[in-house]
């Protein structure tokens, strides 16, 4: 049994944060929506909302409608402005970061180039800036950071990245001698693909696959708003799914993995091959040697995508890449996807090339407000 008010206080506090989640998704509500939505009393949704106001962090817009009875509904939006985080990139020799405000709005943002080699150099210059961002934006709920390789986020360890070349680096407990603020240890992809489920509006209730190709390929499975990371955090691991057995030699030793096939340095190298002096950022010179290299990429990436879509099946496969800009390759991937799955798979499954490619900081960012929003036990 609860005493000294601890459950009507812990179910107040829990009911204030499904309160915030709402408001950060519908962005403008009013106290009778959100007692409906939320199945709570109106006398528990106007208490958490007059103490909102009376905080600064959310305000009142008049009035939204008018029934033929009753009293009108008032509109009430969150102030974002009010209640901020930050996301901290980490790749090869460069760190990002950006302060985003409770709507995923960029705030602020800087990359900076350093030396990533040696972990305990790289987290101490990590928690100066942290020190840094919290003395500059006080009001911040939280820091997320994120690593390219295999990240157990609950123990903010990282196991291993080949990018980075770090094995068995204990992430958190260095950060956290300097950081008092909450922080959160992400695989970058992971992140990224919170924001990309976020920003499309995408059911909740549906399982969502994020593909992103940059330096290597990664993806996520995000499933009821939370990402999938499997037994040993290796889930979504696309970049390694062997899509052509003879083929080159990957990072992680095998032969034909996606990653060496369609990555950007994999396409950089086969454009190069084909025409000297030829690469993605003059590909109009050579549209048609282009064409041939983008379809034969769309391909690999399809048939990577009907294994993913068999095994997990997901309501949407958002494909995160610069690539998109060729309609020859978006062609290709969508063909290949289609006609190597079940017809009634492909034909439940949609394939989504977003046109601004996904900032794994804001990512970051945003879990650190979903972190907060999470009801306590």
């Amino acid at each position: 049994m609860k005493t000294n008010g601890k459950g009507p206080a812990l179910l107040r506090l829990n009911n204030q944060k499904r309160v915030m989640t709402q408001l950060r998704k519908l962005r403008v509500t009013s106290r009778q929506d959100l007692a409906e939505t939320l199945t709570l009393s109106k006398n528990t949704v106007s208490l958490i909302i007059d103490d909102l106001l009376e905080q600064g962090l959310i305000e009142e817009l008049g009035p939204v409608s008018v029934a033929a009875a009753g009293r009108p509904k008032i509109g009430i939006t969150l102030r974002p402005e009010k209640l901020k985080s930050a996301g901290i990139m980490v790749e090869r020799n460069v760190i990002h970061w950006r302060v985003c405000d409770y709507f995923s709005q960029v705030l602020a943002e800087a990359t900076l180039r350093t030396d990533t080699s040696n972990p305990t150099r790289l987290l101490a210059e990590l928690a100066m800036l942290c020190r840094e961002l919290i003395e500059h934006y006080p009001d911040l709920l939280g820091i997320g950071l994120g690593f390219p390789g295999i990240v157990d986020p609950r123990r903010g360890w990282m196991h291993i990245s080949l990018p980075l070349e770090w094995q068995d680096v204990d992430l958190l407990s260095a950060l956290r001698k300097h950081v008092r603020l909450p922080i959160r240890i992400m695989n970058n992809v992971k992140a990224a693909a919170l924001l990309a489920v976020e920003q499309r509006g995408l059911s909740v209730e549906s399982g969502h696959f994020y593909l992103r190709i940059s330096e290597g390929i990664g993806g996520a499975l995000v499933q009821h708003g939370e990402v999938f990371t499997g037994h040993s955090w290796t889930a979504g691991e696309a970049g390694h799914l062997v899509v052509q057995p003879e083929g080159p030699r990957c990072s992680c030793g095998r032969r034909g993995c996606l990653e060496v096939l369609v990555s950007q340095p994999a396409i950089k190298q086969q454009l190069a091959q084909r025409q000297p002096g030829l690469s993605w950022e003059n590909r109009d010179s050579a549209p048609r040697v282009v064409d041939e290299v983008m379809a034969q990429a769309g391909g690999y990436l399809g048939a990577a995508l009907s294994q993913i879509m068999l095994l997990l099946n997901p309501a949407t496969i958002i494909i995160d890449c610069q690539w998109s800009a060729s309609e020859v390759f978006c062609k290709a991937v969508r063909d290949t996807a289609h006609g190597n799955a079940l017809a009634f798979t492909a034909a439940h499954t949609q394939l989504h090339f977003p046109e601004n490619r996904i900032d794994p900081a804001n990512g970051l960012a945003l879990a650190v407000l979903e972190q907060s929003e999470q009801r306590m036990i």
